[in-house]
């Protein structure tokens, strides 16, 4: 998948790929909000169509990040670092909320 996702940022270039992504974000955060919408809607019933089309725009998405990820030389392992840090910095922040 690497070579892949290098190959498309490659040949499209980091700037066009940089307001692609911003297409990208926008469509997931509309899925997201369709979803709220009609999770709140009393004549609405949540159909399995808006878990799969969240789904389709988080990958979406992932391929995005993994592009510039992989462009830049980034290591998941260094990723997950920064993600871990960052979901305990927020629980420690939660916990201080419940006190």
């Amino acid at each position: 998948m690497k070579d892949k996702l290098l190959q498309i940022i490659n040949h499209y270039g980091i700037d066009k790929q940089l307001k692609y992504i911003h297409s990208e974000y926008f469509e997931l955060d509309e899925a997201i909000i369709e979803y709220i919408n009609d999770e709140y809607d009393y004549y609405s019933q949540v159909e399995e169509s808006h878990i799969k089309h969240i789904t389709e725009e988080i990958a979406d998405v992932m391929v995005m990040l993994k592009q510039f990820q992989y462009y830049y030389g980034i290591e998941d392992k260094q990723v997950e670092d920064v993600m871990n840090y960052k979901i305990d910095r927020q629980l420690d922040r939660i916990e201080k909320e419940n006190k």
